[in-house]
């Protein structure tokens, strides 16, 4: 059993075609999924420059009644 769990990890670690497809195996279907459906969400967000798209504005939107900040004075400094 030993021996054969030896040559196996063997296989793995020095053959890189192996290496290669178990590497696809656990990652690459995640990683093939993932570019998909960032494809299908970038050709729903084809759009013209120029053009706004306003997802979510919330109804009690905190801030509105801003009036400006602190002054800080300062001084000019001529080169």
């Amino acid at each position: 059993m030993f021996k054969i769990i030896f040559i196996v990890f063997l296989v793995i670690a020095f053959v890189p075609p192996v290496r290669k497809f178990l590497f696809w195996l656990v990652v690459g279907r995640s990683m093939v999924n993932e570019q998909k459906k960032y494809n299908q969400q970038s050709q729903k967000q084809n759009r013209k420059d120029g053009d706004i798209n306003v997802d979510y504005v919330p109804k009690n939107a905190k801030g509105h009644d801003y009036r400006g900040g602190e002054y800080v004075d300062y001084e000019e400094v001529e080169d």
